[in-house]
């Protein structure tokens, strides 16, 4: 069984990896490579996030289409990004910006579910970019680091 506090310990050297680094493309390339989807950790965080789910201390929030939670604020147990988990099925989100970027680890559940266009792996939105966090092709867990925990909600 996987506890809040052991899911924490598992994020916690994915934000450590990230930490201090510009949050682009290059930091998208390396968490690919560093930890791909098929790799152990990618595996344990998101079988951890399954367990949380099922657990209730996971995706408290929303509805059958959109279930969500922030379930780390940003700190020093977190390397200074918030974290939060998104359960998704077949949904165009809504429009936010990120101040100091995003990171998104990309979990489907679903074979061809994607985030934004993209599968299994890791996605990275820069400072100053904006989107509508959309998942087609079924359903999709994504987990977001966010520095300094920082996000605008936008009427777009």
């Amino acid at each position: 069984m996987t506890t809040p506090t052991e899911f924490q310990q598992l994020v916690a050297p994915v934000a450590r990896f990230a930490q201090g680094r510009a949050v682009d493309a290059a930091l998208q390339a390396d968490l690919n490579r560093q930890y791909p989807p098929d790799s152990e950790e990618f595996r344990l965080i998101r079988d951890a996030c399954h367990v949380g789910i099922a657990g209730g201390w996971l995706c408290t929030q929303g509805d059958a289409k959109r279930r969500y939670g922030r379930i780390f604020e940003a700190g020093d147990a977190t390397h200074g990004f918030s974290v939060d988990v998104v359960d998704i099925t077949d949904l165009v989100g809504n429009h936010h910006r990120h101040p100091t970027g995003e990171i998104d680890m990309i979990m489907p559940v679903a074979p061809e579910a994607r985030f934004d266009d993209v599968g299994a792996g890791w996605l990275v939105y820069p400072p100053g970019s904006g989107h509508r966090p959309t998942v087609t092709g079924g359903r999709a867990l994504i987990l977001y680091l966010l520095p300094e925990g920082r996000i605008d909600w936008t009427d777009q």
